[in-house]
């Protein structure tokens, strides 16, 4: 018997097929071509089928070159499915697509995992030859939930998420998204015959940013796209507590003049008390305090310090200081003229510096252009002697004549 020569090839392609869609998944996602050749130039061709469960796959037998030989298919208990447009097999889920000389096709609707195997496709010529296609089956996750452990958590609080994807095959690839932001969880697989569970593991310290944003828990599989649960983080916080100073606008706090101050308060429960007091001294007695309110109609300087406004509610208690200080009535009007003063006694001695400068600057010019000559009559003579010996005489002499001893300065 002469032995038949078996060779594969991919499709092209092949990668994006079995990528899952948003539509229903096809029965060939994945193909490989099998050709067998046989020793009268017949080729027999099939290919392998990837299908997702509940779907339907066919498989083709094809000759190239047919010379009206017969084509049979078995299942993986070599079982025959179909002889030439005959089907032996009781299974009604195997239908014929298509029947003639150069090929067989087969579908198979309802698809299980236990109908995954080799399928033979058989040529009769002498000697017979055989070629099979592997179906391989897809199982999507059969649900997919995410179990928090805490429905309500604290601001700054660590809480624990899973995601637990049951029941696939292959096993399944958990993704985790905090709004749009991907994060890292950790996953664990157990396999339960030839099914597979996954569950992934998040820790996600919370703040109260995190207040109603949606934690998403995403399936990579090749039966199905899109496939994702999600659930809502809810975040409670203590208040975060703001003075606002209503009156004066602008400008100081001066003596006579009313102050308008207004707090506010905002948490998760909102805050159950909102209150005003004074840092380290009494609240004096005509500052009138109206719920987050507090108004002081005549100020004076006893009124300086600072006012807390505290708020809190289930999870805890915040503040915000005001420091007050009250200035004099004029304080304005007066700071106002000393400013103007400052600038004027500023200028006026910049350009005294200035003319002083100048001065100093003629002065050592004209100094160093008219240098005196120092002159001494002292030896007077001596340059008329004859010799050495005279001049030193006549030097001596001269110095013993006071009067003669004269300087002069130009």
């Amino acid at each position: 018997m002469k032995e038949a020569k078996v060779a594969s090839q991919m499709l092209n392609g092949h990668e994006e097929l079995i990528q899952p869609r948003s539509e229903k998944i096809p029965c060939f996602l994945f193909l490989e071509t099998l050709m067998a050749y046989t020793g009268d130039g017949q080729n027999l061709v099939t290919e392998n089928v990837t299908v997702v469960e509940g779907e339907v796959a066919t498989i083709s037998c094809r000759v190239e070159n047919s010379d009206d030989s017969v084509i049979q298919l078995l299942n993986p208990n070599r079982q025959t499915i179909y002889f030439k447009d005959f089907r032996p097999l009781k299974d009604s889920r195997f239908q014929l697509v298509n029947f003639s000389n150069s090929e067989l096709r087969v579908s198979l609707t309802n698809v299980s995992v236990s109908d995954e195997g080799r399928y033979f496709c058989q040529l009769y010529t002498d000697p017979p030859q055989e070629i099979y296609a592997t179906m391989t089956v897809l199982v999507p996750p059969r649900n997919l939930v995410i179990d928090i452990q805490k429905d309500i958590a604290t601001e700054g609080e660590e809480i624990e998420l899973n995601c637990t994807a049951m029941a696939s095959r292959p096993a399944t690839t958990i993704r985790w998204f905090k709004g749009n932001k991907e994060l890292m969880g950790k996953s664990e697989v157990e396999q339960w015959s030839d099914m597979f569970t996954v569950t992934s593991q998040l820790l996600l310290t919370v703040g109260r940013e995190d207040d109603g944003v949606p934690v998403i828990c995403l399936v990579d599989h090749p039966a199905v796209k899109d496939l994702q649960t999600q659930r809502y983080l809810e975040v409670i916080y203590k208040p975060q507590v703001r003075v606002l100073q209503n009156y004066p606008l602008q400008g100081l706090t001066r003596e006579g003049e009313p102050l308008e101050l207004t707090c506010t308060a905002f948490g998760k429960p909102q805050p159950t008390e909102v209150k005003w007091l004074r840092v380290d001294d009494e609240m004096p007695q005509h500052v009138v305090v109206s719920g987050s309110n507090l108004l002081i109609n005549n100020l004076n300087k006893t009124d300086n310090g600072t006012y807390r406004c505290e708020a809190s509610n289930a999870v805890g208690k915040s503040s915000a200081d005001y420091m007050l200080f009250v200035y004099d009535s004029r304080a304005g009007d007066e700071g106002s003229i000393r400013a103007v003063d400052h600038a004027v006694i500023g200028g006026v001695v910049a350009v005294v510096v200035f003319a002083l400068l100048c001065l100093l600057i003629i002065l050592g010019r004209y100094f160093a252009r008219h240098k005196g000559t120092y002159f001494t009559h002292e030896a007077k003579g001596a340059d008329d002697a004859a010799d050495a010996d005279t001049a030193i005489i006549n030097a001596e002499g001269g110095q013993n004549n006071s009067e003669e001893k004269k300087e002069y300065f130009i």
